[in-house]
């Protein structure tokens, strides 16, 4: 659990390392964008994969017992929540899965809400197949962003809205919802007959004196319109596995679901996905508690270090994630400026704030899942870069 060890990403065919330096023809440049780890996956997960590797035989596979008994021993040592086997269905990650719902549950024109800034999958789901993005965005008040509960149930109503993509925790602006905030926005999708597919891939990364709280666990009534998105990709570190689980308590909509994605022949898991997810929700407990302290301590470091070195950002504290929700709009430059400012004078790749939607407009998201010295060249870097050439 050696988190300030540096692996080399470079020529794995990696879109963090790989993609961004041939995209930019920056040798030089530090990737902090992509929400991946620069960390390995534990130990005990390296060894369940090479043993099965070494077999030499990668024939098709199944969801046994096992698999489905590591799911509702996590969520329930986790997350504090008893999930039945029976609500489980097996996909191959959470982006997929809320296509498939778009499609599965909503017509071409019908109206799909979501809250921005927020991820960009989630918008490009609903516009590409064709239904009405509706957008409730989030308040940012104080430093911290806040759900609109009054906007956001008067664009239900008026667009007669039929599904709602929750983030949760949120990504990019690392809130933590509580239970109050979550019973509220669920009241309201009850109300009006809204389906919920609430994506909690960030659910295990979470900070002191937060807690992550499953939409579906808070009651019959709001499990009964929900689809909870779970995977280990954020995690454990591994997304390219292709491994992620629905629990659905509400068979209707579960069945409706699974036989759509029968009927696109996606059924079949993935080998190695199912092992990793099995062996980490097994045996990766010591693990992820060593990451937590270890994230946390990056999260506060760069806190401290903008707020002293570069004063004129402001970072917004996650509660949730490891990424970090950076407002430059202190600055006299347009979005695409910033971008090539940060890009080509500090030579670091972030994510630019507009691609979570308008309300990102002066952000960029950083992400701080990397070896410490990695995260303190990044920022050494941006400081150096603002300070010779005065863009405040």
């Amino acid at each position: 659990m050696d988190f300030d060890k540096m692996i080399k990403r470079r020529n794995t065919d990696s879109v963090k390392w790989d993609l961004a330096i041939s995209q930019s023809h920056m040798d030089d440049l530090l990737p902090l964008w992509v929400a991946d780890m620069d960390f390995a996956a534990p130990d005990c997960v390296v060894k369940a994969l090479t043993n099965r590797a070494a077999h030499g035989i990668y024939g098709y596979t199944y969801t046994d017992e096992a698999y489905k008994d590591a799911i509702v021993n996590w969520m329930t040592s986790r997350h504090h929540w008893h999930i039945e086997k029976e609500w489980l269905l097996y996909t191959i990650g959470i982006v997929p899965a809320i296509y498939f719902a778009v499609h599965a549950f909503t017509e071409p024109g019908d109206s799909i809400i979501i809250q921005q800034p927020v991820y960009g999958p989630f918008s490009n789901a609903v516009i590409k197949n064709k239904r009405k993005l509706v957008n409730s965005s989030l308040i940012f008040n104080g430093g911290r962003y806040e759900m609109d509960f009054d906007d956001f149930e008067q664009k239900v109503i008026k667009n007669n809205v039929k599904l709602f993509i929750l983030c949760s925790p949120h990504n990019p602006v690392g809130r933590v919802w509580t239970k109050e905030e979550l019973c509220r926005i669920g009241d309201i999708c009850v109300k009006h007959h809204v389906l919920v597919v609430s994506d909690e891939i960030h659910h295990d990364i979470v900070y002191k004196g937060n807690k992550h709280i499953p939409f579906a666990s808070l009651g019959e009534e709001y499990a009964n319109c929900c689809i909870t998105c779970t995977s280990p990709g954020k995690t454990l570190n591994m997304a390219a596995l292709q491994n992620a689980n629905l629990i659905i308590s509400n068979p209707e909509i579960r069945n409706i679901l699974k036989t759509f994605t029968e009927n696109l022949g996606l059924t079949e898991p993935g080998l190695m996905g199912m092992l990793a997810c099995k062996t980490a929700y097994t045996e990766g407990h010591d693990w992820l508690d060593a990451l937590l302290r270890y994230l946390n301590e990056n999260k506060e470091y760069a806190k401290s270090y903008i707020q002293k070195n570069i004063p004129n950002i402001h970072a917004v504290d996650p509660e949730g994630t490891y990424l970090l929700w950076m407002d430059f709009k202190n600055t006299m430059l347009s979005d695409q400026e910033l971008n090539d400012f940060l890009m080509k004078k500090a030579k670091v790749q972030l994510n630019a704030g507009t691609s979570f939607g308008e309300e990102g407009k002066g952000f960029m998201r950083l992400n701080f899942a990397c070896p410490r010295s990695v995260l303190v060249q990044a920022l050494e870097r941006i400081e150096k870069a603002i300070n010779s050439t005065g863009i405040y």
